[in-house]
């Protein structure tokens, strides 16, 4: 039977092979290890042990946030097809800096305009034109979860002949 409460750990060779195999799984930003770290650092050192670590873990590329962000970006915009805006805030909960997040985004992001992507996040998910205004609250509602521009979605919506006065209502929800 195993107890619910992580095991501590209290030198840095043993802390270090537990971030390397959290890392193994998969790829995670400094901030990320760090917390994971800290659940698991015991001691009076504790902090200054998460910190050498980490400092190792980045010596080693282990750890580096720029490769982090834009990785995390391509994918979520290639496979997933969400918006700049759904992105950011992502990469923001994850702990990245504003300037590395801004970089990142900006250059997966520059080949394809937000209508472009909002349109290839439509065929992902299979959606057409909406039969009704409830209908096209939904979509507009999920376009708007997956991080598009509010002008994109309603450019789209037009496209579909959606009648101005549930445009009009949807954009002054929105605000």
């Amino acid at each position: 039977m195993r107890s619910s409460k992580p095991k501590p750990l209290f030198d840095e060779e043993s802390l270090y092979e537990y971030a390397v195999r959290a890392l193994a799984s998969h790829m995670q930003s400094v901030s990320e290890i760090k917390r994971k770290l800290r659940r698991r650092a015991s001691g009076e050192n504790a902090d200054l042990l998460v910190e050498v670590v980490i400092a190792r873990l980045k010596q080693n590329n282990y750890v580096n946030d720029q490769t982090y962000a834009a990785t995390y970006t391509s994918v979520r915009r290639d496979s997933q097809k969400l918006g700049k805006r759904r992105v950011i805030s992502d990469l923001k909960a994850k702990g990245l800096k504003d300037d590395v997040i801004r970089e990142a985004v900006d250059k997966a992001y520059d080949a394809t305009t937000d209508e472009q992507q909002a349109r290839e996040f439509l065929r992902r998910k299979r959606l057409s034109k909406p039969k009704d205004d409830r209908e096209t609250a939904r979509i507009f509602r999920m376009m708007m979860r997956a991080g598009f521009a509010t002008r994109s979605i309603i450019s789209i919506l037009k496209k579909w002949d959606v009648a101005d006065e549930t445009l009009t209502a949807l954009e002054t929800e929105e605000e």
